[in-house]
């Protein structure tokens, strides 16, 4: 079947929060769409077809032997012409996407802030704490090449980082993240519904939730629960949550809080998980992280998260174009996150080994790039559908565990 081409801009999830937008910001984020689309359907197979005719053989040729982890298929490509190509359109393209969502945001800087504000004033679920220290692996890093990173602030309450990341990505993405950039958040869902039918979680936490794209599907999901999204940064902590409320989801909590040591209570929360998180935090807070998670869990509650495989799922070759984030897109806690043994960094974080699972998440009815037959193919990291590493906490001395894909044994009913 022929490659779909990306979804226009125009197509975006609309809400009250997103900036305004004319003709010329609309062909931005368009070009950014094609531009991803070419990566992925003409010079990614490219840099394939380079690899196997001519970067291996000459590697192997040399060393007597092919190429054992991703360094090594490195010093086999870095010179090639198609990978560089690759790379330098991918790098190209992002800094692209930086310049067109800024460009669009600060020009409406305080009209975007007023609004948040009139969403938010007399709303208690927006919580700001202006004493937190920013933990410097956020607030010292670009990440996605991104000005100032997650946390500046251009003007008093501003909120224009988080409205260029929210219209950005959904160009990266070139729709298949869904309309609302919400397919992370979706894909949790879809396996929650499939793997634990009768899982009731009465009170959620999203560490680390950014502007909420994938802490609202599980509002929608679980409308009795209590939902607390979890973040450092002001900035996007107000545009989420008046993003929320112009979607008419009143009542999600946002906390501006260290995920790595929150104020909710221990022993108080069914469900604790993140999105796309972990890798771009230290290993310190990695692990402060995941502890955490476990402390706030009740007994038969469930942590997990959502990121890429680790390395040790791939060849040498797919390693390496996969750790291209870790080198080229301010991602410094990338490359170490994928060489990390998660199950048994949540065992040593004290989750009995057996209750801890390896899994897939998939998002339902998003637009693809490939036929709709095939199998979802990811581009290096750009589809929808994620690597999830999970536990379930102790129940009353009995094991609770998905099963399907993990260390232990099948799941109870859980009610």
């Amino acid at each position: 079947m022929r490659p779909m081409s990306p979804a226009t801009w125009y197509e975006i999830g609309r809400h009250g929060m997103l900036p305004e937008v004319g003709h010329d910001d609309v062909a931005r984020f368009d070009v950014i769409a094609q531009l991803n689309t070419l990566l992925a359907e003409r010079l990614a197979p490219a840099v394939r077809a380079s690899w196997e005719d001519r970067a291996e053989p000459a590697f192997r040729r040399e060393h007597g032997h092919s190429p054992r982890d991703r360094r090594e298929a490195g010093d086999a490509l870095r010179g090639d012409s198609a990978w560089r190509t690759w790379s330098l359109v991918r790098r190209n393209t992002m800094e692209y996407r930086q310049h067109a969502g800024r460009l669009l945001a600060l020009r409406q800087a305080r009209e975007l802030r007023d609004k948040a504000r009139r969403y938010s004033s007399q709303s208690p679920y927006l919580r700001l704490d202006p004493t937190l220290s920013i933990p410097r692996y956020v607030s010292e890093v670009d990440t996605h090449l991104m000005p100032g990173g997650y946390a500046a602030e251009a003007i008093d309450g501003d909120v224009s980082n988080a409205a260029s990341y929210d219209a950005g990505l959904y160009a990266t993405l070139g729709g298949v993240g869904g309309p609302l950039n919400d397919a992370a958040g979706r894909a949790l869902v879809a396996w929650l519904r499939r793997h634990a039918p009768n899982f009731r979680p009465r009170r959620i936490v999203d560490l680390g939730c950014g502007l909420g794209h994938n802490t609202l599907p599980l509002r929608e999901a679980f409308p009795e629960a209590q939902i607390i999204a979890i973040d450092v940064s002001a900035p996007f902590l107000r545009y989420g949550h008046a993003r929320a409320s112009a979607l008419g989801y009143t009542d999600v909590e946002f906390r501006q809080e260290d995920a790595t040591q929150t104020t909710v209570g221990a022993g108080t929360c069914d469900l604790v998980y993140t999105t796309m998180v972990l890798h771009e935090t230290s290993h310190d807070a990695l692990r402060k992280i995941l502890r955490e998670a476990r402390r706030l869990l009740t007994p038969g509650g469930l942590t997990i998260h959502l990121e890429q495989p680790p390395f040790r799922q791939f060849d040498a070759y797919e390693q390496f174009m996969r750790d291209w984030d870790g080198r080229y897109n301010n991602e410094p806690f990338w490359s170490a996150l994928h060489d990390t043994d998660l199950v048994e960094l949540l065992n040593a974080m004290g989750f009995e080994r057996s209750n801890v699972f390896e899994t897939r998440c998939e998002a339902p009815l998003v637009r693809r790039r490939t036929g709709a037959d095939e199998a979802v193919a990811e581009d290096f990291g750009r589809a929808p559908c994620w690597y999830a590493i999970g536990a379930w906490q102790t129940a009353h001395g009995n094991v609770v565990n998905e099963g399907e894909h993990g260390h232990g044994h099948t799941p109870a009913e859980r009610g």
